[in-house]
């Protein structure tokens, strides 16, 4: 006889996507508690207001007797106390992504935003725009929106959009996230090697891509990249009828094509649907990014005025060519940068927000992507279209075989010898202090880090 689930434990809780859910299922009236490794404000206080009760670290007691369900964060693997006290109980589990499907995803109309660049700001230029147009829907997205407020907030809604992580999806399901959504519209943007930990090869990418179009119904919606040829491929697995190529080349169908560009310091300026648009966010990522909500928006049946308006006061997303501030002249650009295509992107939209300024950038190899040997190549061309670059050293370097990890000195050497300047760096301070031996007044300075990059901000910039 299967019980009732009255009272729902959480391993991992304070991560982004599980607090959010696990917030969500106590306003629905379950018992919610949960444990983390590291139990700290924001979220927990934010979990304690809802009436959570936490637990600072693992161990088998912090399982209440009562538990009928256990959802366990991708972050869990085997060894950890508390999962093992699960197994041993033989007490019900679900990963988060199930747990989604099973209590929020179920019947309602779920955009689904994927892709390797581009998730976090689609989905949430999406959202803004169906809020614009009065749709108030749930959402849950990978990052900060400025008009958002917050990353998830799954009320009740008919419509929920929600960021596709082709992350795996917990220790015992290691296939991507968004195979668990049960999209009706469906947005897929690029498709590139990324993910390499989880990743071997392209190959792998686009098969994991391809369960989406798999899970997609024929009732469903699909909107591709048809600027991205690997995009066009996994897209021709959906048996979905209705399909839009969007894009800015020939490959997009007219109607779904964004043209006449024209990039300004502030802004990018579009035609599409007939419509002129203009996106306070400068480069043809943000373009095609931007063109890919408006269909979606539209398709959901928001005036085209209305988009107009929403896409032209959309605020972007934290750490996405973020002007952190400005010292002796020099203006310092937080970007997340996790992938050689989004440093390359952004490196050039830079050059037309600051047109005539020289443009530095500054990388800190972190994500499992860019610590690898294997982008090596792809690092080294997205950094030749900057004046000069400054390559910190591999984050753990001890993770990697011999000739896995990436050689920042020899991306330096490469860069050289393409006539840039370039400088393989030990650490944060020394990249804080060359720079303040190569810049000069009117230079721009762009920092690519998925992590903190060292607290380099308060060492570049003044305080107060």
């Amino acid at each position: 006889m299967i019980k009732p689930v009255r009272h729902v434990h959480f391993l991992g809780i304070c991560g982004t996507a599980m607090g959010a859910v696990a917030a969500a299922m106590k306003e629905q009236g379950f018992t919610v508690t949960g444990s983390d490794e590291k139990v700290f404000p924001p979220m927990s206080d934010f979990l304690r207001e809802c009436g959570i009760a936490l637990k600072e670290g693992y161990c088998a007691a912090n399982i209440p007797d009562d538990a009928d369900l256990v959802v366990v964060g991708n972050a869990i693997g085997r060894g950890n106390a508390e999962l093992e006290a699960v197994l041993d109980r033989r007490l019900a589990y679900q990963s988060l992504p199930e747990t989604l499907r099973h209590y929020f995803l179920r019947g309602r109309r779920n955009l689904v935003v994927a892709g390797t660049h581009g998730k976090t700001t689609t989905a949430a230029m999406l959202t803004h725009i169906l809020r614009s147009g009065g749709l108030n829907p749930a959402f849950m997205i990978g990052g900060i929106a400025e008009d958002l407020g917050k990353g998830a907030s799954l009320h009740d809604s008919e419509t929920v959009v929600i960021e596709g992580d082709e992350y795996d999806t917990a220790f015992f399901d290691k296939g991507p996230k968004f195979a668990h959504y049960l999209p009706s519209l469906a947005i897929l943007n690029a498709v590139e090697l990324d993910q390499m930990d989880i990743y071997e090869n392209l190959a792998a990418v686009k098969k994991a891509f391809g369960l989406l179009m798999r899970v997609l119904p024929e009732n469903g919606v699909l909107i591709f990249n048809a600027d991205d040829p690997n995009s066009r491929e996994v897209a021709t697995a959906s048996r979905t009828k209705i399909k839009f190529a969007a894009g800015l080349g020939a490959d997009a169908d007219e109607k779904s094509r964004a043209t006449d560009l024209r990039h300004e310091p502030e802004a990018s300026h579009f035609t599409l649907l007939g419509t002129r648009f203009s996106v306070p966010m400068v480069g043809e990522i943000y373009v095609r990014n931007a063109a890919m909500a408006i269909l979606a928006a539209h398709h959901c049946g928001v005036p085209l005025d209305v988009i107009q308006s929403a896409v032209a006061s959309f605020r972007g997303v934290l750490r996405r060519q973020v002007l952190r501030g400005e010292r002796d002249g020099v203006r310092f650009i937080e970007d997340f940068g996790k992938h050689p295509t989004n440093i390359r992107e952004t490196i050039k939209a830079l050059r037309h927000r600051f047109p005539g300024a020289r443009v530095w950038a500054a990388v800190d190899p972190r994500s499992n992507t860019m610590c690898r040997a294997a982008i090596q190549h792809d690092l080294t061309d997205a950094l030749a279209h900057a004046d000069g670059a400054l390559i910190g050293p591999v984050d753990r370097p001890e993770r990697f075989g011999p000739g896995q990890a990436l050689d920042p000195a020899g991306v330096a050497r490469d860069l050289i010898t393409q006539g840039r300047r370039a400088f393989s760096e030990s650490g944060p301070d020394a990249i804080v202090t060359r720079l303040r031996e190569i810049t000069k007044p009117g230079d721009v300075v762009a920092l690519f880090s998925s992590g903190s990059f060292g607290g380099i901000y308060d060492k570049l910039l003044p305080r107060g």
